[in-house]
């Protein structure tokens, strides 16, 4: 990538950078590293241009006390582009991020009823209701927990009403609460915690890549980290050797605000199954060959809750989960068995 490039991409992320939250991080890393703050400004810049690492990720990415080789093995927000765009097959992204696709593509893996309120009336969704009991509704084209919600109708439930305001909300999907293993719960009993699993297709085969764990931060029934919740590295053997990160606080947390669950040493139930699970689910299209599987982990085994055709690259790197320092970027490449361009 050559520096006219590089400034035209800089330039572009500069206009749409928040130099106030800029500055917070700023200060947020000179805090803790207790490094100068121009120091800090001059070195963002820098890893801008010459590393296509912007000041959030130089943040999470510890990026104030790792200098130089280790930085070159970080995956940035342009490798992650062109790792989709290498391995994926665009046309098949409504898969994905059409939820009812999903739902019927994936069904064998699922464990849940669901519903579609654009074909089913009201006396339907009564019946839904009264079968499943606790259910969630949802819109089948958003993401991040956007407008979910959990219900547990009751016998002094307007039904024709609860069917008129979801269909006029967008939010035509009600599918059956997952009831979720004891152990998951209780780190946070108000969310389902999900295991985010990625898969990469390689060599005519699908590969786990990492995984991560999230957990609601206990004022919601979503563990999405843009809602509040936390997340951690889950290490090849289920276990959680690291803190939680919440980026709402920017705290890491030993044990759950809440609950006081403590996560170093918790062993997540099923996680090996669940590794194998998403590995299935990945052969089911490998024209989608770079996929972040959601699974939730139930009394009787994982199942999978939904797939994301651009898995997040930053949370995965967060330098408190890589004390060697090191970031993902090799990883895929040994993979893949070639070098992961940038976009």
């Amino acid at each position: 990538m050559g520096l006219g490039t590089k400034l035209a991409i800089f330039g572009r992320r500069l206009k749409s950078a928040s130099l106030r939250r800029m500055g917070r991080n700023i200060q947020a890393i000179h805090q803790e590293t207790g490094k100068n703050r121009l120091f800090l400004f001059c070195d963002m810049i820098w890893c801008t241009l010459h590393y296509g690492v912007g000041y959030l990720d130089y943040h999470v990415f510890g990026f104030a006390c790792n200098r130089g080789p280790n930085r070159k093995t970080f995956m940035t927000m342009n490798h992650n582009v062109a790792l989709a765009r290498m391995v994926n097959d665009a046309a098949c992204y409504p898969l994905l991020q059409d939820k009812f696709q999903f739902l019927q593509r994936w069904e064998e893996f699922l464990g849940r009823r669901w519903l579609d309120l654009r074909q089913a009336s009201p006396e339907d969704l009564a019946q839904f209701c009264r079968e499943c009991g606790a259910v969630f509704i949802k819109p089948h084209a958003d993401f991040g927990g956007k407008g979910v919600a959990r219900l547990e109708p009751g016998p002094e439930t307007d039904f024709e009403e609860l069917h008129r305001s979801c269909v006029e909300s967008g939010r035509y999907l009600v599918e059956e609460a997952i009831v979720q293993h004891p152990e998951v719960s209780a780190l946070c009993p108000q969310s389902v915690n999900t295991l985010r699993v990625v898969t990469l297709w390689a060599e005519g085969a699908a590969k786990f890549v990492y995984a991560l764990l999230r957990v609601g931060s206990g004022e919601g029934n979503v563990d999405n980290i843009s809602s509040g919740g936390m997340y951690t590295w889950v290490g090849d053997d289920g276990i959680l050797d690291f803190p939680a990160f919440c980026d709402r606080t920017g705290l890491y947390y030993d044990s759950h605000p809440v609950t006081g669950a403590v996560f170093r040493g918790y062993c997540l139930p099923f996680f090996r199954e669940a590794v194998a699970l998403c590995c299935r689910a990945a052969q089911v299209e490998p024209r989608l060959g770079y996929v972040g599987w959601d699974v939730a982990i139930t009394p009787d085994g994982p199942v999978l809750v939904e797939g994301n055709h651009l898995p997040g690259y930053d949370m995965a790197q967060n330098a408190r989960f890589h004390p060697d320092g090191k970031g993902l970027l090799p990883t895929f490449e040994a993979l893949l068995g070639r070098p992961v361009p940038k976009a």
